[in-house]
């Protein structure tokens, strides 16, 4: 069964990661489009200041206090949301903390922390939308990365959380359309973004961690996921990058690894280290949609702009070849090539010739008595008759 999603004004969307980063851009700007929201967060201070700052922007929102790894906790979530609006139309798995370190030196106490967040948090929120969206549909949404395709050095532990989501999001959509359940599935996966992501992450190095370039703005991500919450569709990255990283692991995964051993383990390393502080086990300095770190961020990127709008994408596409060749063709008003205007100029002196011909075998005269131009080429001198 086809899921048919409501336009973003008509849904109750649930966001959880709702106080930092793409997570807070996202409930924003659904709740500027009309819907109503429902925060979860394991940071209540930050989390109360979000959904008043919504409410007092003119939308609607709930915030709830929750760990998503806590199944107890995210089940009070889509409660309050069911109380509070009647249901669930989109659920968006967001939250998710990050470790920067060689995976030897990471311990197994923040490997289990960070996996029983981006991953069984993920698990957990999806059963739980699932359950109330199986009978009148909807859409769920997780967050993915470029590193659920291909894996990087330095980050190991969040590289291994980001594909097992991608295959329990692949597996669980296989299963939902098996047996008809209209709701749609869709994986995220977002390039480098400007969100609080390194001065969250628990950092075993002796410099402060940096994402290499290019770096997006959190807006694209909550665009394309609004994208996902209406129109149903299996995966989307966000930044050219993402797919490039895709391309190298497809196509050549050796030289891959050896471009990013030599690039990615000194890039992912800032100037000295600044801190101690993490949100790895604990919230930390939430409340902001942007870092501020990285002097260029990028606000566009044509190929998430060619997967939103594909059909339009087509259509300039295909306008701007048909330019091409009307103007190889020399049919383009003023713009005849050189080609074209030879052979007009040889059509018509070959006209010429034949009228001339013709006039010399039926002894006709051209004008005042005037001779052929076949005739009156041949003598050296022309005399205009009177």
């Amino acid at each position: 069964m086809h899921a048919h999603l409501k336009s973003i004004e008509e849904q109750v969307i649930v966001v959880t990661g709702a106080t930092s980063g793409i997570g807070l851009v996202t409930a924003r700007m659904a709740a500027e489009q009309g819907a109503k929201v429902v925060l979860a967060a394991r940071d209540r201070e930050a989390l109360g200041r979000v959904a008043d700052e919504i409410r007092a922007s003119g939308g609607t929102a709930v915030h709830c206090v929750a760990d998503v790894a806590d199944e107890e906790a995210m089940r009070g979530v889509a409660d309050a949301a069911v109380r509070s609006f009647g249901g669930i139309d989109t659920w968006v798995n967001n939250a998710g903390v990050s470790i920067y370190g060689r995976i030897d030196e990471v311990s197994m106490e923040d490997h289990r922390r960070l996996f029983e967040t981006n991953y069984w948090g993920v698990v957990i929120g999806s059963r739980i939308a699932v359950e109330h969206m199986r009978r009148h549909g909807g859409a769920l949404i997780n967050l993915g990365s470029i590193v659920s395709e291909r894996a990087i050095p330095l980050q190991g532990p969040y590289s291994a959380a980001k594909h097992a989501v991608k295959a329990f999001t692949d597996a669980l959509r296989m299963e939902l359309e098996a047996e008809g359940t209209p709701i749609s599935v869709t994986l995220i996966k977002p390039a480098a973004i400007d969100t609080g992501y390194e001065e969250h992450a628990k950092n075993y190095m002796d410099a402060e961690p940096s994402l290499p370039p290019p770096v997006y703005a959190p807006e694209l991500v909550a665009e394309a996921i609004l994208h996902a919450a209406r129109t149903p569709v299996r995966d989307l990255f966000v930044g050219g990058a993402g797919k490039l990283f895709q391309w190298g692991e497809r196509y050549a995964p050796r030289m891959t690894d050896y471009v990013m051993e030599r690039m990615l383990i000194r890039g992912q390393r800032g100037g000295p280290r600044r801190r101690e502080q993490d949100s790895l086990h604990q919230p930390w300095n939430d409340g902001h949609a942007t870092s501020g770190r990285h002097g260029f961020v990028r606000h566009t990127s044509l190929y998430t702009t060619a997967e939103l709008h594909p059909w339009a994408t087509a259509a300039v596409f295909a306008g701007l070849g048909a330019l091409a060749v009307a103007a190889y063709m020399g049919r383009l008003p003023g713009m005849g090539n050189g080609r074209s205007r030879a052979r007009a100029m040889r059509n018509n002196r070959r006209r010429e010739h034949a009228a001339g011909m013709a006039t010399a075998d039926t002894g006709a005269t051209l004008g005042h008595n005037a001779k052929p131009a076949h005739e009156a080429a041949t003598e050296s001198h022309v005399v205009f008759p009177r």
